[in-house]
């Protein structure tokens, strides 16, 4: 198993960890992944989930590390709006890709926001229309709605199988499930990245707490290694550290 961090050219995130700012009103509500998750009151969630742009770093990292190609595929458990789908379609010609994601309200907003961003580079508003509604077509038919403890998927059906802020929103036993589930499914089994809620002392740990909406299982960066292990998976991972400024 490797450490990596494929998401470190993404813009930074603003958080709040004072206590009680997220109260279990707010995390009953998140736990619907629907509207006020993605695009609802920040303390139910994102806040306004919509493209802008940054998975297109994490294609060229996926490129860096894996390798891959337009002879390959990959799957993106937890693929919410297709973003990363998309990008991976338009950087990379001929790959295919799959996603999956828990969120039918996600799945139905695939590539929202899609218009700003290319307003923003240039485009013009009837264009960026247009191109908005060919990317929700073209994506659309690579996603399903489905659990991550229970993939569709045939055995060794992809090249690349990727897991970001996605299992550790399930218990701990269906947590273990998703993740044999990703070995299972996957070709090369160190072609396999997964991103969880972590912490390494007590000061994260308590901005965790604060700040958590939708994990029901998270531990220390060792003790998911060593779950890891148990897991026999042996594909690279990253901690979610949340450190208050």
């Amino acid at each position: 198993m490797r450490e990596i961090n494929l998401l470190d050219s993404a813009p930074k995130i603003q958080r709040r960890f004072d206590t009680g700012w997220r109260t279990d009103k707010n995390r009953e509500i998140s736990k619907r992944f629907d509207k006020e998750y993605f695009d609802g009151d920040r303390a139910n969630g994102y806040g306004g989930y919509y493209y802008d742009g940054r998975w297109r770093g994490v294609v060229r990292k996926l490129q860096e590390i894996y390798g891959i190609d337009g002879n390959n595929a990959v799957l993106d458990i937890g693929c919410a709006k297709g973003f990363l789908l998309y990008d991976l379609q338009d950087i990379i010609p001929r790959i295919k890709v799959a996603g999956i994601d828990i969120s039918m309200y996600a799945i139905n907003k695939a590539m929202d926001g899609y218009t700003n961003y290319l307003v923003k580079q240039g485009f013009q508003l009837e264009t960026a229309i247009k191109l908005e509604d060919i990317a929700r077509r073209t994506i659309l038919p690579s996603m399903i709605t489905g659990s991550a403890d229970e993939l569709p998927y045939a055995d060794n059906s992809f090249d690349v199988v990727l897991a970001m802020n996605t299992i550790h929103n399930l218990p701990k036993e269906k947590c273990r499930k998703s993740i044999q589930e990703m070995v299972r499914v996957c070709r090369n089994k160190k072609n396999m990245f997964i991103l969880v809620d972590a912490y390494t002392n007590e000061l994260e740990k308590k901005s965790l707490d604060a700040w958590n909406l939708t994990a029901l299982t998270y531990m220390s960066l060792d003790e998911w290694v060593d779950f890891f292990k148990e897991c026999n998976y042996d594909g690279d991972y990253c901690g979610n550290i949340l450190r208050a400024e």
